[in-house]
């Protein structure tokens, strides 16, 4: 399984949109400081979405088409109007 997630930090009101095969190990590194674009949220990052795919080209796929958006009240949207953890 693959995931497409967004992260956000309380510490920078900020949102990351990535994508990985395990979101509790990506997590984890987000935040201990390891990724220099989330470095400035940790360790406050908390996944407020995800989608799951079979496929890791659909997954990036997704990430890619989120982050074309540059909309910060797309992220937004999709935070709030999901079902449930998972899209």
């Amino acid at each position: 399984m693959y995931f497409t997630y967004i992260l956000f930090s309380t510490k920078t009101n900020k949102y990351y949109v990535g994508s990985t095969d395990n979101l509790e190990s990506r997590l984890r590194h987000h935040n201990a400081g390891s990724t220099p674009s989330t470095k400035s949220g940790s360790p406050f990052w908390e996944i407020v979405y995800a989608e799951q795919f079979e496929d890791k080209s659909l997954s990036l796929k997704r990430e890619i088409e989120i982050k074309r958006k540059k909309s910060r009240k797309y992220i937004q949207w999709l935070v709030q109007n999901q079902s449930g953890f998972g899209g």
